[in-house]
């Protein structure tokens, strides 16, 4: 399979059309590549230290779900992250390709494994957009799990390094319903509180959000935008593997770019 061909294959399946309109999906850099075989590196986040990797790994494709491109670029200069990363993809014949918002919609994408992650039955989207998909999942646990078990739970799976939940007088109190959406998705909670979900897992929470999710009566649980995202990185570079390309592999030079003091 060529390059150009795993791409036809992808935007079948998560349109770029569907890319918010504030988004840049699809491809970012794109040096000369199409026709080669595929070696490609799947990560979060197309950074210097993932293009160092693809580097050495001879790796001509970086499949990343953030784009490398978010706002119109004024100018390219020595020194620069973004200036450096699109001279080492010409130098070396990588591409550098994006899904975001399209592939957050999806079957499998970035809300549909998360709610996997929490074992939601009858999951559906927060938001519908098209064909029944959209944005965020909300579904029931089964069995039901006390909070406290939920963020356990939470913990476990995704191993945030910081897990932030809203005031709750009481531990104990049973959860039957829960909403999730990877990356930030604070400006949901509205939304959220409308389809009966009593705990809202995703990240990116300022404080006043967690006011607003209180006063819904919703428990709003922040497990940071690198914790709820990634693993849907993992699940693309297994849907790629059943491709028998010739060679894909998850970056391990990914990075959660916030640290916290013990």
């Amino acid at each position: 399979m060529k390059i150009v061909d795993l791409i036809t294959w992808f935007e079948a399946w998560a349109n770029p059309s569907w890319c918010e309109s504030w988004d840049n999906c699809g491809w970012q850099i794109e040096p000369g590549v199409l026709q080669e075989k595929i070696r490609v590196l799947v990560c979060l986040t197309p950074t210097l230290a993932v293009m160092q990797e693809a580097i050495a790994e001879n790796a001509n494709l970086i499949f990343a779900h953030h784009p490398l491109i978010f706002n119109p670029l004024k100018s390219l200069r020595t020194g620069e992250a973004i200036a450096e990363m699109v001279r080492l993809a010409f130098i070396h014949n990588i591409g550098i390709y994006t899904a975001h918002t399209n592939f957050d919609q999806v079957q499998d994408g970035t809300a549909d494994v998360l709610a996997q992650i929490l074992e939601l039955k009858e999951a559906t989207p927060i938001e519908v957009t098209q064909g029944g998909l959209g944005y965020g999942r909300v579904g029931l646990l089964e069995p039901f799990l006390t909070l406290q078990e939920l963020l356990a739970t939470i913990q476990t799976r995704l191993s945030p390094p910081n897990l932030i939940f809203s005031p709750s007088a009481d531990l104990q109190q049973t959860i039957s319903r829960v909403a999730v959406l990877g990356g930030s998705g604070a400006s949901y909670i509205s939304a959220v509180a409308k389809t009966g979900a009593q705990a809202y897992l995703t990240s990116d929470c300022k404080f006043h959000q967690f006011q607003e999710s209180r006063d819904r009566n919703l428990i709003l649980i922040d497990a940071g935008h690198y914790a709820t995202e990634r693993p849907a990185c993992d699940r693309l570079v297994q849907k790629f593997q059943s491709l028998n390309l010739d060679w894909v592999q998850l970056s391990q030079k990914d990075e959660d770019f916030r640290q916290f003091f013990a």
